[in-house]
């Protein structure tokens, strides 16, 4: 017997009915982006491995360990990307998009990391992301974070997620509040865990970052980052906190958020949830304003977010919001009795569909009694059976039975059901 094939471990197919949740999601993102006035990107997710060794850094997680990496017949290292936000830039610079302009823009799409899967975090994971270019001051910055608040208001999941902010300062401030902090670790180094010992010379604020419960005291004593600022960032940070709060958007300072790439510099936020267990980051982002320099552009401010798209979906199901997101539905389920009736039917749907919007029709195809198919309508959900048999072929008109209510059945004409089903559809 053939071995059956399975799919590769953390990378995990998405099965209808879970699928709609996934349209329903996606599909608030897209129009929200859209009401902000920012314009959808597509890039490929293959890249020069060189692009996320210049961006993230070498010395993170992701580049080390992480990154799907291989040579192609040419010879030439390539890389699944494991973050959009370098891609964009990327893109950006090589078709002229960036320099001296401003520039709104959002995406979505795979990213890959080799990293052990669990419940919301796998090697095949989805991002939604919003990635805005040329504009300096901390006014783009607040209308970003509102941005994202307002997609999770609209998924139901505001009330349940926390915003935290900080500020990374520039590279200059941030390098002096380095050199402190590893004077500080190195004399608590006998307190270390093994990653922290690991980051402690490479990339030291990550040790801020981390999730080991007994690291908590030594972190909480750490020099503060927000005592180190250059007066320009301070300002920046500030006046960030004062757009927030007139525009009624509560947050927490979290002077340990650091996030996990290189390229961040000045404000830095996340969405985090205490639904999800330990992987409650739900969205994430902040200023790069070094980073398309950095990919041999010219200097550009810049500033982003990345909305986790699993652990959006996770989080609507651990609250039961799924249950309310049953508009993807199907609306009717056409029944036909023998040859002649399926041909009218064929004929019927298609003018149906075209006259009620959105309508969601399933004509029942590979023949079977009454009896069986008026079962396949019943169990597809459908609100209405549409029936054509011998009496609606003489008559051109179709039955219509309401599988959900006790309504008697009427038979109208062609134009009548879509006249009834565009007004029954429209009031959903």
């Amino acid at each position: 017997m053939t071995e059956v094939i399975q799919a590769i471990r953390g990378m995990n197919d998405i099965l209808p009915p879970e699928t709609f949740l996934w349209q329903h999601v996606e599909s608030v993102m897209r129009r929200t982006l859209q009401s902000y006035g920012y314009q959808e990107i597509r890039f490929p997710i293959l890249e020069k491995t060189e692009l996320f060794k210049r961006s993230i850094g070498e010395v993170t997680d992701i580049v080390e360990k992480e990154m799907y990496t291989f040579l192609d017949r040419n010879e030439e290292s390539l890389t699944l990307r494991p973050e959009g936000t370098a891609s964009c830039v990327r893109a950006g610079i090589e078709h002229g998009l960036l320099y001296n302009q401003t520039q709104r823009f959002w995406y979505t799409g795979p990213c890959f990391r080799y990293e052990r899967p669990q419940k919301g975090r796998y090697r095949q994971f989805f991002q939604c992301s919003a990635e805005v270019f040329g504009f300096a001051g901390p006014d783009i910055d607040a209308e970003l974070i509102l941005m994202s608040a307002t997609i999770l208001e609209k998924l139901g999941l505001k009330p349940y997620s926390t915003l935290q902010l900080n500020t990374l300062g520039t590279p200059a401030s941030r390098a002096e509040y380095r050199k402190r902090l590893i004077t500080y670790f190195k004399s608590h180094k006998n307190q270390l865990d093994e990653d922290s010992v690991r980051r402690l010379d490479k990339n030291p604020l990550r040790i801020l970052d981390s999730k080991n419960p007994a690291m908590r005291d030594l972190i909480s004593h750490a020099p503060k980052l927000l005592d180190h600022l250059d007066e320009e960032s301070l300002a920046h940070f500030e006046r960030l906190q004062e757009y927030l709060r007139h525009a009624g958007v509560e947050f927490e300072v979290n002077p340990c958020l650091v996030r996990g790439l290189d390229y961040y510099t000045k404000t830095v936020f996340e969405w985090v949830t205490h639904e999800l267990g330990t992987q409650g980051t739900v969205c994430a982002g902040g200023r790069y304003d070094g980073l398309v320099e950095q990919l041999g552009g010219k200097s550009t401010p810049a500033v982003g977010f990345s909305m986790g798209m699993e652990r959006i979906i996770l989080l609507i199901q651990n609250l039961h919001l799924d249950h309310k997101k049953n508009d993807f539905g199907i609306h009717a389920y056409m029944i036909t009795d023998g040859e002649e009736a399926f041909a009218a039917g064929l004929k019927m749907a298609n003018y149906l569909r075209s006259k009620v919007p959105n309508l969601k029709l399933v004509l029942h195809c590979g023949g079977g009694s009454l009896k069986n198919q008026f079962k396949k309508a019943d169990k597809s959900g459908a609100q209405y059976a549409l029936i054509i048999g011998e009496h609606e072929l003489k008559t051109h008109s179709v039955s219509l039975k309401n599988l959900r209510e006790d309504i008697q059945q009427q038979t109208l004409y062609s134009d009548e059901l879509a006249e009834y089903l565009k007004l029954k559809i429209a009031k959903k």
